[in-house]
């Protein structure tokens, strides 16, 4: 199974480039320790260590440096990154005593983290990927996708932005990317007291718009502006299941963003899609993406606007669907913020459970970290109650292989989905 356009130059290669690798410690001095009682979770191997948790910081370390963390008698438990305003106040790199954060140990979870998309992700299927997911590969906070020749990186907590430089150094080493482009402007940093970052990070500008492939299916993907990275790699194997599911469907996609399903659905042979957004940028784009893959432009109803509205309208006017996409962007950014989201979410389904015509289905998501997939389908139960309709789940859906979940790390399962039939 060949790798595609990023393939590592050779495993370990990285201790022998010439990179400009800072930040070796030969002893971290500086440490946090925890209240009594409150190590279980570092026991259980789950990598965040919240402030309520310390009880006694040493050293004064700086922002992102490396601290051991310690029960409360003393006992080592692992090396972490600190972030001095962050509730998550230490991110665990290592609980092997023995073993130094240095650009070394950054090369081998890189080199490995990449290596392992080779069993899931082959050349001929696409040329985007996700190629560093975070916490689920050891690597806390750095999000780095592959768009073709160009590599999208994010620092999303201090401890990766400490090792900036020298993570894309690594890179540029390990890979044969043309450039790094850094997105690193999610709302997060702000809770790590970070400022937004976007720019070339190595190597030349990227294009305008960078040409992708899934399959079947091209897409040209702006990671200047686009959101997160600039596509949703996530969704790649749930767009292969809209097209299966399309076939002589009349399709509604909402939140269509750049026309990821409703492009799914025309090549599975939609009889219509009636696809809505509110940003004229990404239905332009979305538009060009259907000339790129040379679809009928006269099957798509490209609609403008609030989705809560357009639902309205369409269910004013009594339209009828036989397939709904509802692809809503992250609704709860924080644990605060999951009441207002389970409203939207219930307001949306139950809207979209009225415009289903008997026998048809809905593919309905989730991206919110803080609603969990049980609590997600308490919404829609909800919902499917208050619309009136019987309704049962014939599949469960999910992200993508290359975006895995670390099985001492559930919040990494972030993407949650179901196809959810009336009848």
């Amino acid at each position: 199974m060949s790798w595609g356009v990023i393939n590592l130059i050779t495993p370990h290669i990285y201790s022998t480039l010439p990179l400009v690798l800072t930040r070796y410690e030969e002893d971290v001095l500086k440490s946090v320790s925890l209240k009594p009682g409150r190590e279980r979770s570092i026991l259980h191997r789950h990598p965040w260590v919240y402030s309520g948790a310390i009880a006694k910081v040493q050293g004064k370390p700086e922002q992102g440096e490396t601290v051991a963390v310690k029960a409360f008698n003393g006992e080592f438990l692992a090396w972490g990154s600190y972030s001095p305003i962050s509730q998550i106040r230490v991110r665990i790199w290592s609980w092997n005593n023995e073993e130094k954060i240095t650009p070394e140990f950054m090369g081998d979870r890189l080199t490995k983290a990449i290596a392992r998309r080779r069993f899931w992700i082959d050349s001929e299927v696409t040329n985007a990927s996700r190629l560093i997911h975070a916490e689920s590969d050891g690597l806390p906070g750095l999000i780095v996708d592959q768009y073709a020749g160009t590599l999208v990186v994010q620092y999303l907590s201090s401890g990766v932005e400490y090792w900036r430089e020298t993570i894309a150094d690594i890179l540029m080493g390990i890979t044969d990317a043309e450039s790094i482009y850094e997105r690193s402007d999610a709302t997060v940093r702000k809770l790590e007291g970070l400022m937004p970052r976007i720019g070339v990070l190595r190597g030349p500008e990227p294009p305008d718009l960078i040409q992708i492939f899934e399959r079947r299916l091209k897409f040209l993907v702006d990671v200047r502006n686009g959101h997160k990275t600039g596509f949703y790699i996530d969704q790649r194997e749930n767009r292969e299941k809209v097209m299966e599911l399309a076939r002589e469907k009349e399709v509604l996609d909402c939140f269509s963003y750049t026309g990821g399903f409703t492009i799914a659905a025309l090549v599975g042979s939609a009889i219509s899609v009636f696809s809505i957004d509110r940003s004229t940028d990404a239905l332009r784009l979305a538009s060009k993406n259907v000339m790129l893959n040379e679809l009928p432009q006269d099957k798509i109803d490209w609609r403008e606007g609030d989705v809560f509205q357009v639902l309205r309208e369409l269910r004013d006017r009594d339209r009828r669907f036989d397939l709904i996409v509802m692809d809503p962007p992250k609704f709860a950014a924080t644990s605060s913020q999951v009441e207002r989201a389970a409203r939207g979410y219930k307001d949306i389904n139950l809207l979209a459970f009225k415009l289903l015509r008997p026998g048809g289905m809905l593919a309905t998501f989730s991206c919110s970290g803080g609603i969990s997939l049980e609590f997600f389908q308490k919404i829609l139960v909800g919902a499917a109650r208050d619309a009136g309709v019987d309704a049962q789940i014939v599949q469960y859906l999910r992200q993508g292989p290359d975006h895995p979940v670390a099985l001492y790390f559930p919040e990494g399962a972030y993407l949650k989905g179901f196809v959810i039939q009336v009848y």
